[in-house]
This record gives structure tokens, sequence and C-alpha cells, in this order.
């Protein structure tokens, strides 16, 4: 809660007569008032020193002896670390933080640079698996956000490497990501850096699927397994971040598939390359639907069984199948709308406004497509998107406006 929010919020507090003026200035006490440029100065200044460093290094380096290079390299790193930590000691743990976050590039950069030079070769990504663990340890050390981030974007990076230049998926660097970051990320209970493990994975699920060849379909179930250790968290906020990643992504899907794929006539057709064999994906299914029940049971969250719906594969029928995923769009993103109205939960109502916006464009799309005059179709489908926009947001706004005054009671999350 920001010092700003109380500020605004209390005076009318004070108006209503839920509290006395002395009270209201007692509550804004408890909270400092921050003062954020000039705090992102300090981090603004050594990034851009840092990159002027780099940059008059990178344009010079074939003329510094090899020595000078390693010893170089060495410097800028120790130097950042030490820097950091004395920041961070005095107070200034922005400053600090940015010191230690530039150490921490240049750590990678010198794992380049040192390959470089000694003409290494590598056929694996071990250099930027080390890399990544530094920062996940760095990460643990400071308990920094900003470090967890660029730690996590290392490990997405390598891998997307690996499959792109390689063609290999590094289960090392998975395990070493999944373990320290999301380890990091059960811990802390942020929704921020929970959602990004969330896409992290889902990004690894994926390059996962396309590097060993498997039907697509397959990608669901890592991505479920996610969902279903979601409905294990405590804290609902932090489990549904970790939730709405495989969410979204079987949203796009349905939308794929609304959009794109028509059903072949008189068989599968070129099904194959989506459907695995139902003998084992269908259990497989099952068995994480059955995890994800019991977790929401446990937290007493057993009516959000329904977002399951999504993931019903509903290729293994070959007639209708882009009506039923419309269809299912649509149940979806109502479901998630009301349930974030039931819930009083901004985060859902925002989701579902979104889902359901885009449900309705989707079938605009699919409906007027073929037989429509194309500047008609833009002109129309333009204002109603605004329409929507404008009716949902003016809807949402109301009803979350109740809430803040005091109106709705407070939900369990």
């Amino acid at each position: 809660m920001s010092r700003k929010w109380v500020e605004k919020e209390g005076l009318r507090w004070v108006e209503s007569n839920i509290v006395t003026r002395e009270q209201y200035e007692r509550i804004l006490g408890l909270y400092e008032e921050k003062r954020h440029a000039i705090g992102i100065l300090p981090i603004l200044g050594s990034i851009l020193v840092g990159l002027g460093i780099l940059s008059f290094v990178a344009a010079n380096w074939q003329d510094i002896p090899q020595l000078a290079r390693f010893m170089l390299v060495v410097i800028v790193m120790v130097g950042c670390y030490v820097s950091g930590e004395l920041m961070m000691k005095k107070g200034h743990d922005k400053l600090g933080i940015a010191l230690t976050a530039l150490g921490y590039i240049s750590f990678g950069a010198g794992i380049v640079l040192v390959a470089q030079m000694f003409h290494l070769t590598s056929y694996d990504i071990t250099s930027f698996i080390v890399w990544g663990t530094a920062g996940v340890l760095l990460t643990f050390l400071y308990r920094s956000r900003f470090l967890y981030l660029l730690s996590l974007l290392v490990f997405t990076a390598a891998e997307l490497y690996s499959a792109l230049h390689f063609h290999q998926f590094s289960y090392v660097g998975f395990i070493f990501m999944a373990a320290g970051l999301g380890g990091y990320a059960w811990v802390r209970q942020s929704a921020l850096l929970t959602w990004c493990f969330s896409l992290s994975f889902a990004l690894h699920a994926l390059m996962f699927t396309m590097v060993k060849d498997l039907p697509f379909l397959c990608f669901f179930l890592p991505v479920m397994a996610l969902y279903a250790l979601g409905d294990w968290y405590k804290d609902r906020g932090a489990g549904y971040a970790l939730q709405s990643v495989p969410l979204a992504a079987n949203f796009v899907f349905g939308t794929f598939m609304v959009l794109v794929w028509e059903a072949p006539y008189g068989g599968l057709g070129d099904l194959s390359e989506l459907l695995p064999k139902p003998l084992y994906y269908l259990p497989a299914l099952l068995l994480l639907f059955a995890a994800s029940a019991a977790g929401k049971w446990k937290q007493k969250r057993l009516s959000s069984v329904l977002e399951w719906i999504m993931c019903i594969p509903f290729l293994y029928l070959t007639v209708g199948v882009s009506a039923i995923y419309l269809l299912t769009l649509f149940f979806f993103s109502f479901y998630v709308l009301w349930r974030g109205y039931m819930e009083e939960w901004r985060f859902k109502i925002n989701f579902g406004t979104v889902l359901f916006i885009c449900s309705s464009m989707i079938a605009y799309g699919k409906l007027t497509w073929d037989f429509m005059d194309k500047s008609l179709f833009f002109i129309i489908g333009g204002l109603l998107l605004l329409a929507l926009s404008w009716f949902l947001n003016r809807r949402n706004k109301r009803f979350l406006r109740n809430i803040d005054e005091g109106e709705g009671k407070h939900h369990d999350r």
C-alpha cells in the first residue's frame, strides 16, 4: 500500500467520519514518503557509466594485451561487487544493487571474452549455466528482485540459445533454474516474481516440446503441472500469478484453433503433429487434474475447478472443433470475470475483462472475415472493441470503487 493512496483515501475516511483527523495523520506517518525519481537516478547513472566503459573496452579490445584484458575484466567485476556492498552498508540500497548487477553482468561478459581470447569452443551452454547459477546465489544473498529477474533472463536466454544453436534442451540448466529461482519465488510468495518464473517455465516447456519434436499438446502437460502447483499455494495472489500463464497459454491455443485450424474431412490428417497418443496423454492429464482439484479442495477453492475447461483436448473430436473452442473461450472469459466479481479481486476482474474482449473480437473475426468488405470489417471491429472496452471498464471502475469505499466486505483470496 503506497503513501499516495493513503493520502487520497484517508481524506475520504475523515470526511465520512470513519477516522479522526489525528488518526489520519498517525496512519499517514507509518508510510515513508518515497522519492522514486531521486532513487532511480543513481541506478541510471551507474548503468550509463558501465555501458560507457564496456563500449570503450570493446572498441579497443584487440589492442589490449591478453593479460591486461583478463586483469581488466577481473578488476571491473570485483570493483562493482565491492562498491555495491559498500553502498548497501551505507544505506544506498538502490545504488548498491545496481552496482552488484553490473558486477554480475561483468562476470557473464568476462566468461564470453575469456573464451574468445583463448579460442575456446563450446558445444553446450555450461558457461551460461554457471553465469545463471551465480545470479541465483546473488539473489538469495541480497534478496533482490532485480537480480532475480536478471538471473531468470540469463537462464531463459541460455535455453533459447541451446535450442536454436545446438538443437538441444539443457536439463541441467532447467533444473538449476527451477530449483533455484522457483524455490526463491515459492519462499518469497511474490506475485511479480512468481508470474515471471511461470512465464520462463512455459517458454522452457515450449522449447523442450520443439527440440524433442513432440506432438504439440505435450506442451500442456508441464504447463498444467505448474498450474496444479499453484493450487497448493496458501497465498492466493502468488498462486494465481503462477497459474495465469498456463491459463493464458491455453487461451492462445484455443484462439489459434478457432482462427487457423480447419477440420480435415474424413480423418485426423494434419492433427498427427498436434495429438499425442491418447493412451498416455489422457491419463497424465487426468492425474494433473486430480492433483489440482486436491489442492483446490485443501485451500477451499474447489469452485475454481472450472478453469480446467480450457485444457480439455477437444482436438480428439474430429467434428466441430473450431466451434467448440470458440464457445469454450467465451465460457472461460465469462467465468473468470464472474469469479473476479464474486471474490472482489481486481486482478481477476481485469484479467477476465481482457479475455472477454479478446473472445468477442475472435468471434467477430471468425464469423465476418470471409464475406465482409475489409475496410468495413476493420471499422466495425474497431467500434465494437471501443464500445466493449468502455462498457466493461466503466462497470469495473464502479464496482472497484465500491470495494475501496468499504461497501463490500474483504475476502480471503
